[in-house]
């Protein structure tokens, strides 16, 4: 299970909690210009824009959890299963594998127009990646600093939903977490207001009462409902320092901890890193489990010419 966020201060951020039970060697990718992205059933990206995101490099291709182009766009695949459904290869269509879907999108889009008009017609077609690695079931957020959209391939088709409040999760589909939140609307950063009758005196006994209510627990439906509150009610400064501190205060706000959800018989999903990407001036934020330092990777700092994967 994932959360996935936007934040705008004077720049914009885009970023992830990633929670899982084990780990997949993921670090820090740049892809520049220059590397060629192979695809199954398309022609390669020989020239592209610049990438930098968390990924698992295996047989030299980055399999990106979330990503950032050079441009300001930004994709992130988060765990979708039951729902997700990849379909047979189409002539008629544009056969994109789930694996290749966000260095296809960010590879060649600069911004959310463009994006819009590559994903039509496009079939995430159900390919893996090899005998020993599946396609993982996702749904997909992709931002810039104009709008967000959802993807989701489901039974009923390719789906493509406007995102208004630029969050992600997991199941249930992005539809029944837009109707969900009208469940509570009326929650807000103030003291508690009396509705129920003029006869009974209340008294707001505790600061916060206002948000009674907000979900607490770890499901991708309370997590979805509480990183909107959270996101929306945050106030930061508009400095670099705090809007990322503020962005990854937003994602510690839904993060799991290790012990709290149970997937199996001593395995527990948890949140294994927390990204935060300025995505206007390319600088790559994160922290893991282990360590809450915050590194900082500027895209800038790579060869963007470069036709070989960098990993930090």
């Amino acid at each position: 299970m994932c959360t996935a966020i936007t934040y705008k201060t004077n720049d914009f951020y885009f970023g992830r909690n990633l929670d899982l039970e084990r780990s997949y060697n993921e670090r820090v990718v740049v892809t520049p210009r220059n590397f060629e992205l192979k695809m199954r059933c398309v022609e390669p990206l020989k020239t592209h824009y610049a990438l930098i995101g968390m990924a698992t490099v295996i047989e030299n291709y980055p399999l990106y959890f979330e990503a950032t182009n050079e441009k300001g766009l930004s994709m992130a695949g988060l765990n979708f299963p039951e729902n997700a459904d990849y379909k047979p290869f189409s002539d008629n269509l544009k056969n994109i594998t789930p694996f290749e879907f966000i260095p296809y999108i960010l590879g060649k889009c600069k911004n959310i127009e463009e994006a819009e008009t590559e994903l039509n017609g496009i079939n995430l077609v159900n390919i893996n990646f090899s005998g020993d690695l599946p396609l993982s079931p996702l749904h997909w957020i992709i931002s810039d600093k104009t709008k967000s959209l959802t993807i989701e391939s489901v039974k009923t088709g390719f789906k493509i939903y406007e995102n208004p409040v630029g969050v992600l999760t997991n199941n249930p589909t992005f539809l029944y977490h837009l109707m969900n939140l009208n469940n509570y609307m009326s929650l807000h950063e103030g003291a508690s207001e009396n509705n129920l009758s003029e006869n009974i005196e209340f008294k707001n006994y505790s600061l916060g009462l206002g948000a009674l209510g907000l979900p607490g627990d770890f499901s991708s439906a309370s997590r979805f409902i509480k990183a909107t509150f959270v996101k929306f009610k945050s106030k930061s400064g508009s400095s670099e320092k705090e809007s990322v501190n503020q962005f990854f205060h937003i994602l510690d706000s839904v993060s799991m901890p290790k012990g709290c959800v149970l997937v199996r018989d001593g395995e527990y999903e948890y949140t294994r890193y927390s990204s935060c990407c300025n995505v206007d001036k390319g600088i790559y934020y994160y922290k893991t489990y282990d360590d809450f330092n915050i590194k900082k990777i500027e895209l800038s700092s790579f060869n963007l010419d470069d036709a070989k994967l960098s990993e930090i």
